[in-house]
């Protein structure tokens, strides 16, 4: 314990986010008085140690109370550390997600927890311009619900999601079995896919699409048919969330995006997942 208090005060005074004022103690709204004053704004932009400090938070609260169902932040970037130590702290079934907090862009709260979990996260936003919404689903995103919405409708999300989750677990089907093809590896029954022997670290969006094309390989899938499949439904904003997350697969599995070998687009009408010989 004491190992990790040095190594994260080390990073603190590294990135500036100490500040020490003993003949001229900082003053808090209590009344209360402090010699050292540490900018929690500073830390959200340093990702390494942002990623400690949380992950600190998180093994404090296993180890010290078990038994916490909530965790809460409070003063200056407290909601931003608090939202993410508690993901990480608790294993959530999913985030819900506003991106408008009042202390850290939520897409920086997205990008954060995709860079060890997996776990849906569903965004709640009252930003309805589609930068914002492509915005959050490249940064990991599951899906994206514009303010003002019903009760009905976020529940109708939350199962939708819910039921992805299961899908990419399970690769969409019962069986057991496996896909290759080229350096492409998917192995349903672990719900894992390799390119060239290396993990390919997909959200559960992306695993999905990678299985949908996978049972279906060298069909072309139109979009009514892979929205159907991934979203439930077949909207303009559908079809946007499904380019970016096409273009985010790609990434993770085309050594050259701009001329994909697995992943082809039929301009118009959908994509195919092309078996190599």
């Amino acid at each position: 314990m004491d190992n990790i208090r040095t190594h994260i005060a080390r990073h603190l005074l590294s990135i500036g986010a100490v500040f020490l004022r003993p003949d001229e103690p900082f003053v808090w709204a209590s009344g209360i008085k402090s010699p050292i004053y540490c900018d929690n704004r500073l830390i959200l932009t340093a990702p390494e140690a942002r990623n400690e400090v949380e992950q600190a938070i998180a093994d404090t609260v296993r180890r010290e109370y078990p038994e916490a169902q909530v965790l809460m932040g409070t003063a200056t970037a407290g909601i931003a550390h608090a939202a993410i130590a508690a993901a990480s702290s608790q294993a959530p079934s999913i985030v819900l997600l506003d991106l408008g907090l009042p202390d850290m862009d939520g897409v920086k709260v997205v990008e954060s927890v995709r860079a060890w979990s997996g776990m849906p996260i569903i965004v709640v936003s009252a930003r309805s311009e589609d930068a914002d919404k492509i915005r959050a689903l490249d940064a990991g995103a599951d899906d994206y619900l514009t303010k003002p919405f019903s009760v009905e409708e976020l529940l109708a999300r939350i199962r939708t999601t819910l039921r992805r989750l299961s899908y990419a677990q399970t690769g969409g089907v019962a069986s057991e079995g496996s896909f290759d093809t080229g350096e492409l590896h998917i192995d349903f029954d672990a719900g894992i896919a390799t390119m060239d022997g290396e993990e390919l670290h997909l959200t559960p969006i992306e695993y999905k699409l990678l299985c949908l094309l996978a049972h279906n390989a060298d069909k072309v899938l139109t979009h009514q048919f892979i929205l159907h499949e991934i979203w439930g439904t077949a909207t303009k904003s559908d079809l946007a969330s499904l380019r970016v997350f096409m273009g985010t697969l790609r990434k993770k599995i085309e050594s050259d995006p701009a001329h994909p070998r697995y992943i082809q687009t039929h301009v118009g009408i959908g994509y195919r997942l092309v078996t190599q010989g």
